[in-house]
Order: structure tokens, then sequence, then C-alpha cells
């Protein structure tokens, strides 16, 4: 097939050209993916799309094609999917690795994924897990053998999907971000039943909540969260949108402290979040941040409300068990 007919639809002109249906667009990005579409091409057509706005019909069409080219997840699929996908030029530490781990103590098993770009070295997710306790897997195999044993893994875009990683960079060329870094967010590698994403801007949580509609997410929260993580700012109230039982949802969710705080207010350091976890650190703005993005990945799953103050409280009991 050719690929220059999809560069046609987006690009004819006032009044003629028009977005991508879903099939259209899962028939693209498989031809991307294949690596039969020229560079030039999908760099125009992902240009395209961005001058136009994405549609949910081309991030879900674009997440069914990606998910056709992952290995199969070994095993039981883990019940939370948490993508990290930010670049979090404006964040501090990354808190919500703790609130991921409380969800993963209540019996919830969590696969976070990510790569992020233009991080502060302070506020790298990666270099913060060794701190939050959380082990990085080298594979799908892998990650799925640490669910297994801790309940939690994180595994890098790099480990199972190096080509998404390749359209994600073109970012560095074309100096813009794409619908790539929208369909990473969705695309849920390990088919999870619940799902949890974060934005920077405000008008993707609709895009990201139709797309899961479209893809028959069954539960799905997503939020402008830190950094464009999923991680709550609790001096503020909340917009939340997703889907619930597979079809869309809205709600909020009340401040919680009437202190007010920018998350990087202060300089991070990533051995803070294991202060924090210890009890060696009284940061009750932080702790309220784990605690209100932990709150809302558990209602996600299902858990009913209140479950994250008890696991905090009993974290260190568990962790013994």
């Amino acid at each position: 097939m050719s690929f220059a007919p999809y560069v046609r639809i987006l690009g004819r002109g006032p009044g003629r050209s028009r977005s991508l249906t879903q099939e259209e667009a899962r028939e693209a990005m498989a031809l991307i993916l294949s690596g039969e579409a020229a560079p030039e091409a999908v760099g125009a057509l992902l240009m395209l799309m961005r001058f136009r706005g994405e549609t949910a019909g081309e991030v879900a069409g674009f997440v069914e094609a990606a998910r056709a080219t992952l290995a199969p997840w070994p095993g039981a699929a883990p019940a939370l999917d948490w993508p990290s996908y930010a670049a979090g030029r404006t964040r501090g530490l990354p808190w919500f690795l703790l609130s991921a781990r409380l969800v993963a103590q209540a019996g919830a098993p969590v696969l976070l994924h990510g790569w992020n770009s233009h991080q502060k070295a302070a506020a790298s997710v990666r270099a913060a897990l060794p701190a939050a306790g959380i082990a990085e897997a080298g594979s799908m195999e892998e990650a799925s053998e640490v669910i297994a044993r801790d309940g939690i893994a994180y595994l890098p875009l790099e480990a199972f999907a190096p080509r998404l990683l390749e359209l994600l960079r073109l970012r560095d060329v074309l100096g813009l971000r794409s619908a790539v870094n929208t369909v990473l967010r969705v695309l849920n590698p390990a088919r999870a039943p619940a799902a949890v994403q974060g934005v920077f801007h405000p008008p993707y949580r609709d895009l990201q909540a139709d797309a899961c509609d479209l893809l028959g997410q069954p539960a799905m929260t997503v939020l402008k969260g830190g950094g464009g993580e999923f991680e709550r700012h609790p001096s503020k109230e909340i917009a939340l949108f997703g889907t619930r039982g597979g079809t869309r949802w809205e709600a909020s969710a009340p401040a919680l402290e009437e202190e007010t705080r920018r998350l990087a207010d202060e300089a991070p350091d990533p051995s803070d979040l294991a202060r924090l976890w210890r009890g060696e650190s009284e940061d009750d703005f932080a702790r309220a941040i784990v605690l209100g993005t932990a709150e809302l990945a558990l209602e996600t799953c299902g858990f009913a409300p209140g479950l994250a103050q008890e696991l905090w409280a009993n974290r260190h009991a568990a962790r013994a068990a």
C-alpha cells in the first residue's frame, strides 16, 4: 500500500482536507511501523495532524496498529497501567512513584512504563526509581516477573517498543510534539483493565478519554498533573476525565490542602522519596501529593474511598510481611 493517500487526506487544503478515520489511522501507522513509509512522508503526516489537531479516532487507530506490533504480555495482565511520558521541565520530584507503590501494596499490580525527555537530572523518573523502591525491567518478560515478585515494575519504552521510541524522538528533528506522545499514554501495552494518564495541556484530557472510549478501555482516569504526569496537586480542585465500565466518564476531586505550593518550589533530591516513605520526613505537602494521587488511582482500580490513608499508615508492616 502507498502511504501518500494518508498524507493527501490531511493536506489537500481548505475545504478539501479532513482528519483520518480510525481505520485509516490504523493503516497509516501500520505502514509507518513496518518501515514502508518514507521518513519525509512520516514527518509530513505527523505535522499535518499537529496543525489540524489530532482526533480521538486517529489516536485510537494509531494505538491499535502499535499494539499489533507488540509481543503478547507474558502471564496475567497487571491491574493498572501507569504511563510516564512527560517532559517534566517544570516539575520537581516524581512523588507519583510512591503513589504507584501504594496501589501495588493494595494488591493491584502496577506496570509503569515510559520515556522522558528534557527533564532536570534531579527530577528524572528513572533516576528516582531506586529511592522509590521500584525495580526497572529490561523486557516484557522481566517486567512480568518483577511484578509477580514486587507487585510493581518500571518498563522503559525502548525495552518493548524501540520503533515507537524512534517516532517519539522525531520531536528532536521536527521541533514539536506529535500524536505519538498521546498514543504512548493510551497504549497500555499489557492491556490492564484500569489505567491512569496525565496531561500538561488540558484539551488532551478529553482527547485521551475519548480515545480510550473508542478502544473499549474499561476504566481510565486522566488529569492535568504535575509536569504532565498522573500526579495531582493537593491544593487545587481537580477535573477528572476518563472511562468507567467502558463508557465516557467525568468527575472532580476537591482540594485536599490549604497550603499553596508549586510542585517544583524546592531543589529536588531523589533521596527525599525514600525519606518520606521511611517516615524520616515530615513534609505534609509531599505526603498529600502521594496520598491524593494514590486515592485517584485506587478508585480507578475499583477500590473504595479512603484506602490510601490506611495503606500509608500500614506501609512498613506490609513491607515486612
